[in-house]
């Protein structure tokens, strides 16, 4: 019996990366799982198989586009009716563009701020009631570091993740004197699949080997010079899950090797 037995958890975003990374940590808990993201649906038939054999709990798939507010409707819908109520929501899902802001794309602004801000706006709106009903919930917003603090040529990010923050702080005090919390993670530079491949860009670009670029890369923004990993993150949701943590609300807690300490 895990810590979060008995509970149900929307991830978005988490058919790789750290929403994956994130899934996992609460299914080795015991919370039943509703995942989310794009991908082929034969691999995803088979990591939602593994997780459910691996840790002994209910999953199901949803591939709703995060960019859509009907699709999110369904997806909340579609979650309550197979996990019987959702008590974790975890919003992950997002998307980046890079580009100054006088050449910004408005389709890809329009794009990220409609991912990485609106959608958890939806996601909220849609759970609250019933966490609500039963006065237990576990609301948590992966930001960035960048939600905190900003970076040239990531206008659209930037204001996204600074939003989220800023949403999470009113989501928390709304549920101030609830058994319902909401709260940010701020991750810094996490080595994932999608950075993995700036890693790879940025050597083939310069002339560096793979080391030299991760450490380039690494010396720009993290003193630490070491990536968080996508396992770091979902320990740090499961913590937030727990009584333990009843009372951290409206937190923008930080994960960054000290980025944000600059």
């Amino acid at each position: 019996m895990g810590a979060l037995s008995g509970k149900a958890a929307v991830v978005t975003g988490s058919t790789s990366g750290i929403g994956l990374a994130i899934a996992r940590a609460l299914a080795r808990e015991g919370a039943d799982l509703l995942i989310n993201g794009f991908g082929e649906a034969p691999l995803i038939a088979r990591l939602k198989d593994q997780l459910a054999s691996e840790y002994g709990v209910k999953v199901v798939y949803d591939g709703a586009d995060m960019a859509r507010p009907d699709q999110i409707e369904a997806m909340i819908e579609h979650a309550t009716a197979e996990l019987g109520k959702i008590d974790i929501l975890v919003n992950n899902a997002g998307i980046q563009f890079v580009a100054p802001v006088h050449e910004f794309p408005i389709e890809r602004w329009d794009a990220i701020l409609a991912v990485n801000l609106s959608a958890a706006f939806h996601t909220i709106r849609l759970v609250l009631p019933q966490m609500l009903a039963r006065d237990w919930g576990r609301i948590v917003n992966i930001a960035s570091a960048h939600g905190l603090v900003a970076s040239v040529n990531k206008s659209a990010y930037v204001a996204a993740k600074h939003g989220l923050v800023g949403l999470t702080k009113v989501v928390a005090l709304e549920t101030a004197r609830t058994r319902i919390t909401c709260n940010a993670i701020c991750p810094g530079w996490v080595l994932t699949p999608l950075v993995h491949k700036q890693i790879e860009d940025r050597a083939a670009r310069e002339g560096l080997a793979l080391e030299e670029a991760k450490r380039a890369l690494l010396a720009e923004k993290q003193p630490s010079l070491e990536f968080v990993s996508p396992e770091d993150i979902g320990s740090l949701v499961v913590f937030l899950c727990s009584e333990a943590a009843s009372q951290i609300r409206g937190a923008a807690l930080t994960i960054d090797g000290g980025w944000t300490a600059q």
